[in-house]
């Protein structure tokens, strides 16, 4: 049963952020995407610090290795960055795609092995949380999930200015999307008989949600330093942080 619910959740996931991010295309909304970046850095905060790593440290109690492992997974995403693999653009500007040429399909391919392999990841991640518990597996999800919609509706934006047409770009974000299915399923068979590395992936969980809120999102929403803009990232921030808390405290 666990197994057809993850999959469920990565399906609709992955269904949910391509909708919306063909919607923003289509209706020209992209600017209203820094609203999703600022509330997925109040999910992703929220779910690390208040659930993920909480429930790492209760299977393992150990806080010294989960420390650890959170503090080697954030320098292990920063090598990843480095190497332009990890790499993921929010809003409506990236600074590692503009400016963005015409046809250039090379990029666009780039684009799309790095968001199979992202994907691919939060897949392993998500199953790791549904085995030790239903409540953290949707917290989890929840938390991955708002993320990749600004993700998306950038990556929809870059290939269709890459040269890609629409119903490719729709195929090829279906195909990313998959990748996600891909990694649960995997991490639900291995992590099965393997329980032993469940805290040891659920802080290296919580350490990819901090590295990418703080590395990657907040510093796109310090390009808008308006005072009117500047409220309006940190309520969405609080709410997305709020909703986790809420969440938390409602499950528990």
């Amino acid at each position: 049963m666990n197994l057809l619910i993850i999959i469920v959740v990565c399906f609709f996931g992955s269904l949910l952020s391509l909708t919306l991010a063909f919607l923003f295309s289509k209706l020209k909304m992209v600017n209203y995407a820094d609203y999703f970046v600022s509330f997925a850095v109040g999910t992703l905060l929220g779910a690390a610090f208040l659930e993920i790593i909480p429930h790492a440290y209760e299977l393992s109690r150990d806080l010294h290795q989960i420390s650890l492992i959170v503090l080697v997974g954030i320098l292990v995403f920063f090598i990843l960055e480095k190497l332009l693999v990890w790499r993921h653009c929010h809003g409506s500007h990236c600074e590692n795609h503009s400016p963005v040429v015409n046809h250039d399909v090379k990029k666009g391919s780039i684009l799309i092995i790095g968001d199979c392999f992202h994907n691919f990841i939060d897949g392993i991640l998500i199953a790791s949380a549904f085995i030790v518990d239903i409540n953290l597996g949707l917290i989890t999800a929840l938390a991955i999930i708002v993320h990749e919609i600004p993700q998306e509706i950038s990556n929809f934006s870059i290939l269709i200015n890459s040269g890609y047409s629409l119903s490719r770009t729709l195929l090829m974000n279906v195909i990313t999307g998959f990748a996600m299915i891909i990694g649960a399923i995997l991490a639900y068979f291995v992590l099965n008989d393997l329980e032993f590395l469940i805290p040891m992936i659920l802080s290296f969980a919580a350490s990819s949600m901090i590295y990418v809120a703080i590395s990657d999102l907040i510093p796109s929403l310090h390009k808008k330093v308006e005072i009117k803009q500047t409220f309006q990232q940190t309520f969405s921030i609080f709410l997305g942080v709020l909703i986790i808390y809420f969440l938390h405290s409602l499950i528990h």
